[in-house]
């Protein structure tokens, strides 16, 4: 698997494997009637990655600063399997690439600001790579069937 930075040509790639999970409204914060142009400018605000597999795209992630200000020296990144490629390692591999890279651009920390309680195996792969819960937010999500599940800070220095 090759991890490399995301190009202009990756825009539907990256569409196919956001879109059904800004859809099913299970583990993002965000709305799930979200436009293609809006998912794709909130996706790329920061420094894009695209995991390939073979001959397609198998997941994508995001790091940028937290914060602005007196908060850039920490990042933040968001994750994203491809359907298909889940329980191949994918995510594992793009959180490996995450934090060589976040170190390598300076940052001194990564925080995970809403990790959605339920998501169950990001928590969990997040937890094996030292990341601890630093703040629980009791009923801040609601799926798609309006259940509500808590979210969690989750942070680990680099």
């Amino acid at each position: 698997m090759i991890i490399r930075e995301a190009s202009a040509a990756d825009g539907n790639a990256i569409w196919a494997m956001l879109e059904p999970v800004f859809r099913a409204g299970d583990t993002y914060a965000i709305d799930r009637d979200i436009t293609r142009e809006d998912a794709l400018s909130y996706w790329l605000a920061g420094r894009c990655f695209v995991a390939q597999d073979a001959d397609r795209a198998a997941g994508t992630y995001y790091i940028q600063r937290n914060r602005a200000g007196g908060g850039a020296h920490y990042c933040n990144c968001g994750f994203v399997t491809a359907p298909g490629s889940e329980g191949r390692g994918v995510a594992r591999a793009m959180l490996e690439d995450a934090l060589a890279r976040a170190r390598d651009l300076g940052y001194e920390g990564m925080v995970f600001n809403f990790v959605v309680t339920s998501n169950h195996r990001a928590v969990a792969l997040w937890r094996r790579y030292g990341f601890e819960e630093v703040g629980r937010v009791p009923g801040a999500f609601r799926n798609s069937v309006g259940e509500d599940a808590d979210a969690l800070v989750m942070f680990r220095p680099l």
